[in-house]
């Protein structure tokens, strides 16, 4: 009975296992947004084919893979082919509510994510895609420790089939982390270890609230561990594991504990250093003069890497611009590394052509005169580097950077393009302005670093104020030949009431003219002389009467002509933001012999800077004056020196330090000494712009004595505090704080203080 049940059911079905039926007529049912020329493009079956069973499937599967569709369901009757499906609705707006911005989530992020799942505005919406959406926020919201939060989902769909999604976010507390412990350091401390996590356990409450040191962050702490490695890999630890690292969420507390398992392994030494390739022809022992190492000695990886940029450097100043090194580490007997360096100097590079851009005032020939390399020349990356820092003293950009291009139908062959974004490097004046120093004034005039893109100086102006009234014009042409001199004239018209400078009681009218001559020394540093011619016309107060020399103001002395001998040199990277280099000024003025007024007077500057700390400068300045009378005549008193206030010793008043009259007027004196300290830093750390700005704290210390033989360190006034650097498309300015540490009580302090032109 089975076996006739079994041939029965055979023969019921093979008509339909051993043909196909044609299909004449496809139908499709349902379609509003997806045209049906769209729809039969992606199946796998046409009018004209043959169709069975198991192809009604393969067409469902293959239209709901397009995403076009949330259903799709296919028959088959009388060689008609019918498809009814219903249409995905297209997205009107996804919203994002109730969230913290830049807390976890931001607009930038949020459109990446919605372009990473295909999720935008007039996209087919595809469940499937905003579930990956709501586990992908999920995640990146557990990065930040924010593990209750949750995500809330409302959807309509209007009458044209387009669906509107809203987000609503329950972000909660992020859970802090309560300990942190490292396990397995047995030559580091474990405190030290936890200092290269910028994340832990809380520090003292008002620290805290500012670090929010026991955030946990996922990005920070897998940073911090690869610091870990790091450290331990300086120090000769090149087999050290962590074996484990364990972020244990406690949802009850909303805590986490850290525990970071690890295994130091042995401390390697150095052991042979070799060398393989061509190295110019530089023996081996030669080539261990460019490592600070001892074999035996514990393994520095910075040691290695420093000595092989040297190297580097050496044979990429000798024309090898793509020249590169690689290292190779063996491990020897006794936990011993042996180290080969591999040299590949590809080809020696001339110089095609050097591209300027972005210059749009400056003349090319301006930054090209600045270059220690020329086109045909072997390429030098020493002499490139100079030529760019040459570039940033003029002070006529605010960012230059370059770039090495290989020429691409000749390999020996570069060119160098350097680009360049110009500052304001002068101004028109004209109208009304107020100075701390000077008072009210009426001004009118120019002033130009780089007239018309030339190079030259240009300053010509006139001001009328309770102070100072001062008409003058100066010029100066800093390549005036072929050679690198420059030359510089001009005259000037000064008339000065000193009571209203802060300082004593007189009026003075001078006016007179000016010659100068430079000739460069090195790439670095110059001497420039200067003759300096004037007629002086001074009348005293009564207190300059009473109390300074009655003799220089009742004598008939008019004629001051002098002449100055400045030395430079300069070797700064920058001239607004300097991270490393020095600038010393030593100059002298001696009167020349005929003068009225006879004197001597010697300043020496210097600032220094030192990279620090990744990005922070270290700073130190000092200036020392000293101005002394020639044969039986003292220093002119105006000729003396004042300090207090900015580029001074800040947190005291302008021109204030120092010995005084009965009025109170400072009387200024022959030497002064000023020093500074600071350190400063980029604002990365609160998101503004890193290249035009600057904060620094500061300590400043100077004093000043009226005679040389008064001089006494005893009289030193200083004070400490922060300044904010900002390089303005009008130029730098600067606005500092400070307060003073010594001080004596008759001094006259101001904290804040704003200067036009101020540099770090």
């Amino acid at each position: 009975m089975q076996l006739i049940r079994l041939f029965l059911l055979l023969f019921l079905t093979f008509p339909f296992m051993s043909r196909a039926d044609l299909v004449n007529k496809i139908e499709i049912n349902g379609l509003e947004q997806i045209s049906r020329g769209s729809v039969l493009s992606y199946m796998p079956i046409e009018a004209g084919d043959e169709i069975n069973k198991s192809d009604l499937s393969r067409i469902s599967n293959s239209l709901l893979k397009t995403n076009f569709f949330s259903s799709v369901k296919t028959n088959y009757s009388n060689q008609v082919l019918i498809i009814n499906v219903i249409e995905n609705p297209t997205i009107k707006f996804i919203d994002f509510k109730n969230y913290e911005e830049d807390l976890v989530l931001n607009k930038e992020i949020i459109d990446t994510m919605l372009k990473n799942f295909d999720l935008g505005l007039g996209k087919i919406f595809v469940e499937s895609n905003l579930k990956k959406l709501i586990r992908s926020l999920t995640e990146l919201y557990k990065t930040q420790a924010f593990y209750q939060t949750k995500v809330s989902i409302k959807k309509s769909i209007d009458e044209k089939n387009r669906i509107g999604i809203e987000l609503s976010f329950d972000e909660g507390n992020p859970a802090l982390i309560s300990s942190m412990k490292i396990n397995g350091s047995n030559f580091f401390n474990e405190d030290d270890l936890l200092e290269e996590f910028d994340i832990g356990e809380a520090d003292i409450f008002i620290v805290n609230y500012f670090t929010e040191r026991d955030h946990y962050s996922e990005k920070k702490f897998n940073a911090a561990i690869e610091n870990l490695r790091s450290k331990y890999f300086e120090s000769g630890f090149l087999e050290m594991v962590i074996e484990s690292n364990e972020v244990n969420f406690s949802p009850e507390k909303n805590q986490i504990s850290i525990t970071i398992n690890i295994d130091e392994g042995p401390q390697f030494l150095f052991g042979q250093l070799n060398f393989t390739g061509d190295f110019l022809g530089q023996n081996p022992k030669k080539l261990l003069t460019f490592f600070d190492l001892d074999q035996g000695e514990v393994f520095e990886r910075k040691k290695v890497v420093k000595g092989i940029k040297k190297i580097a450097d050496y044979l990429q100043d000798k024309g090898y611009a793509y020249a590169s090194l690689d290292s190779k580490m063996t491990p020897s007997k006794d936990n011993q590394i042996d180290i080969e360096i591999i040299s590949n100097l590809d080809r020696l590079i001339y110089i095609n052509r050097i591209e300027i851009s972005g210059n749009t005032r400056t003349q090319d020939d301006v930054i090209r005169r600045k270059f220690r390399l020329f086109e045909g020349e072997r390429y030098s990356k020493k002499e490139l580097i100079e030529s760019i820092n040459r570039i940033k003293r003029s002070g006529y950009f605010s960012d230059v950077d370059y770039e090495i291009k290989r020429h691409v139908s000749n390999s020996d062959q570069a060119d160098i393009v350097i680009n360049v974004v110009e500052t304001k490097t002068g101004e028109f004046t004209i109208g009304l302005s107020h100075a701390n120093s000077t008072g009210a004034a009426v001004t009118a005039g120019i002033s130009q670093q780089n007239i018309l893109g030339t190079g030259n100086v240009l300053k010509a102006s006139f001001s009328n104020s309770k102070a100072v009234k001062d008409a003058s014009l100066y010029f100066k042409d800093p390549y005036f030949n072929n050679l690198g001199h420059s030359i510089s004239y001009g005259f000037f018209n000064k008339s000065i009431d000193a009571a209203n400078l802060d300082t004593s009681s007189y009026i003075m009218d001078e006016s007179g003219i000016n010659f100068g001559y430079g000739v460069p020394t090195s790439t670095k540093s110059d001497f420039f002389g200067e003759f300096r011619a004037s007629s002086i016309d001074i009348t005293c107060g009564s207190t300059m009467l009473l109390y300074n020399e009655p003799s220089q103001c009742a004598s008939n002395d008019d004629l001051d002509v002098n002449f100055t001998l400045l030395h430079t040199s300069d070797d700064l990277n920058d001239f607004y933001f300097p991270t490393n280099g020095s600038k010393n000024i030593i100059k002298t003025v001696l009167s020349i012999p005929g003068s009225d007024y006879q004197y001597f007077k010697f300043e020496a500057s210097n600032k220094n800077y030192y990279p620090v700390f990744k990005d922070k400068v270290f700073k130190f300045s000092s200036r020392l004056n000293y101005g002394t009378g020639i044969g039986n005549k003292d220093l002119p008193f105006f000729k003396r020196y004042f300090e207090g206030g900015t580029s001074s010793v800040r947190g005291f008043d302008f021109n204030s330090l120092g010995a005084k009259y009965t009025d109170g007027k400072p009387k200024g004196g022959e030497v002064s000494l000023v020093s500074s300290v600071a350190l400063g830093s980029p604002l990365d750390f609160v998101g503004l712009d890193n290249d035009n700005m600057r904060i620094s704290a500061f300590v400043d210390a100077g004093t000043i004595a009226e005679k040389s033989s008064d001089f006494s360190l005893n009289d030193i006034r200083s004070s400490t505090g922060v300044q904010f650097t900002w390089l303005t498309p009008i130029g730098p300015i600067a606005l500092h704080y400070a307060l003073p540490l010594l001080k004596k009580s008759t001094d006259a302090t101001s904290s804040f203080k704003f200067d036009l032109g101020a540099s770090f």
